[in-house]
Protein backbone atom coordinates (compact mmCIF):
# COMPACT_ATOMS: atom_id res chain seq x y z
CA UNK A 1 0.00 0.00 0.00
CA UNK A 2 2.78 2.22 0.68
CA UNK A 3 4.63 1.74 -2.63
CA UNK A 4 1.25 2.23 -4.30
CA UNK A 5 0.98 6.07 -2.76
CA UNK A 6 4.78 6.65 -3.80
CA UNK A 7 3.63 5.86 -7.03
CA UNK A 8 0.49 7.89 -7.23
CA UNK A 9 2.18 10.64 -4.95
CA UNK A 10 5.01 10.50 -7.71
CA UNK A 11 3.01 10.81 -10.31
CA UNK A 12 0.83 13.49 -9.54
CA UNK A 13 3.31 15.60 -8.17
CA UNK A 14 5.69 15.24 -11.56
CA UNK A 15 3.81 17.89 -13.45
CA UNK A 16 4.80 20.36 -10.24
CA UNK A 17 8.20 19.50 -10.24
CA UNK A 18 8.38 19.99 -14.13
CA UNK A 19 6.50 23.21 -14.15
CA UNK A 20 4.50 21.54 -16.80
CA UNK A 21 1.34 22.66 -15.18
CA UNK A 22 2.20 26.34 -15.87
CA UNK A 23 -0.02 27.47 -19.39
CA UNK A 24 2.07 30.25 -20.76
CA UNK A 25 -1.13 32.49 -22.20
CA UNK A 26 -0.18 33.72 -26.08
CA UNK A 27 -1.71 37.09 -26.16
CA UNK A 28 1.03 39.26 -23.95
CA UNK A 29 -0.45 40.29 -20.69
CA UNK A 30 0.99 43.94 -21.95
CA UNK A 31 -1.27 44.15 -24.79
CA UNK A 32 -4.61 45.10 -23.05
CA UNK A 33 -7.53 46.23 -25.57
CA UNK A 34 -6.10 49.04 -27.96
CA UNK A 35 -2.96 49.45 -25.90
CA UNK A 36 -1.26 47.43 -28.31
CA UNK A 37 2.63 48.00 -29.94
CA UNK A 38 4.52 46.35 -32.19
CA UNK A 39 6.42 45.03 -29.79
CA UNK A 40 3.18 43.21 -28.70
CA UNK A 41 2.64 41.75 -32.01
CA UNK A 42 5.71 40.32 -32.39
CA UNK A 43 5.26 38.53 -28.51
CA UNK A 44 1.93 37.43 -30.20
CA UNK A 45 3.56 35.85 -33.27
CA UNK A 46 6.03 34.20 -31.13
CA UNK A 47 3.57 32.36 -28.98
CA UNK A 48 1.31 31.35 -31.73
CA UNK A 49 4.64 30.13 -33.26
CA UNK A 50 5.18 28.21 -30.52
CA UNK A 51 1.94 27.17 -29.51
CA UNK A 52 1.60 25.56 -33.56
CA UNK A 53 5.03 23.67 -32.97
CA UNK A 54 3.42 22.22 -29.54
CA UNK A 55 0.24 21.34 -30.73
CA UNK A 56 1.85 19.89 -33.82
CA UNK A 57 4.23 17.53 -31.84
CA UNK A 58 1.62 16.29 -29.62
CA UNK A 59 -0.42 15.90 -31.89
CA UNK A 60 2.09 13.49 -34.06
CA UNK A 61 3.17 11.78 -30.93
CA UNK A 62 -1.27 10.62 -30.73
CA UNK A 63 -0.63 9.90 -34.70
CA UNK A 64 2.35 7.50 -34.39
CA UNK A 65 1.12 5.94 -31.63
CA UNK A 66 -2.48 5.02 -33.26
CA UNK A 67 -0.57 3.77 -36.62
CA UNK A 68 1.97 1.35 -34.33
CA UNK A 69 -1.20 0.40 -32.84
CA UNK A 70 -2.57 -0.38 -35.86
CA UNK A 71 0.87 -1.98 -37.62
CA UNK A 72 1.26 -4.04 -34.26
CA UNK A 73 -2.22 -5.75 -34.64
CA UNK A 74 -2.76 -6.10 -38.03
CA UNK A 75 -2.32 -9.62 -39.37
CA UNK A 76 -1.49 -8.27 -42.59
CA UNK A 77 -2.71 -6.96 -45.73
CA UNK A 78 -4.37 -3.23 -46.33
CA UNK A 79 -4.33 -2.10 -42.85
CA UNK A 80 -0.32 -2.87 -42.48
CA UNK A 81 -0.05 -0.84 -45.51
CA UNK A 82 -2.13 1.73 -44.34
CA UNK A 83 -0.44 1.85 -41.07
CA UNK A 84 3.10 2.08 -42.74
CA UNK A 85 1.86 5.14 -44.94
CA UNK A 86 0.80 6.88 -41.64
CA UNK A 87 3.82 6.62 -39.88
CA UNK A 88 5.76 8.14 -43.30
CA UNK A 89 3.31 10.83 -43.38
CA UNK A 90 3.64 11.88 -39.99
CA UNK A 91 7.59 11.29 -39.76
CA UNK A 92 7.26 14.21 -43.41
CA UNK A 93 4.62 16.47 -41.57
CA UNK A 94 6.76 16.58 -38.54
CA UNK A 95 10.12 16.96 -40.29
CA UNK A 96 8.12 19.85 -42.85
CA UNK A 97 6.99 21.77 -39.83
CA UNK A 98 9.73 21.55 -38.10
CA UNK A 99 12.12 22.65 -40.76
CA UNK A 100 10.25 25.35 -41.72
CA UNK A 101 10.83 26.91 -38.35
CA UNK A 102 14.48 26.25 -39.07
CA UNK A 103 14.47 28.41 -42.08
CA UNK A 104 12.18 31.21 -40.26
CA UNK A 105 14.73 31.35 -37.41
CA UNK A 106 17.45 31.32 -40.10
CA UNK A 107 16.35 34.15 -42.31
CA UNK A 108 15.27 35.81 -39.35
CA UNK A 109 18.92 35.95 -37.95
CA UNK A 110 20.17 36.80 -41.10
CA UNK A 111 18.28 39.57 -41.46
CA UNK A 112 18.63 41.09 -38.03
CA UNK A 113 22.74 40.27 -38.39
CA UNK A 114 22.81 38.38 -35.09
CA UNK A 115 24.32 35.95 -33.62
CA UNK A 116 21.88 34.99 -30.67
CA UNK A 117 19.81 32.46 -30.95
CA UNK A 118 16.28 33.59 -31.69
CA UNK A 119 17.15 37.46 -32.11
CA UNK A 120 12.99 38.57 -33.02
CA UNK A 121 12.71 37.95 -29.61
CA UNK A 122 14.97 40.91 -28.62
CA UNK A 123 13.38 43.26 -30.97
CA UNK A 124 11.33 45.28 -27.96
Amino acid sequence: MQRFLVMVGSFLGAPFIAAAQVIPTIVPQSCSGVDCTICDLVTLAQNLLNAGIYIAVFFSAIMFCYAGWQYATAAGGPVKQSAKETITNVAFGLIIILSAWLIVDTIMRTLMGSESYLPWNNLC
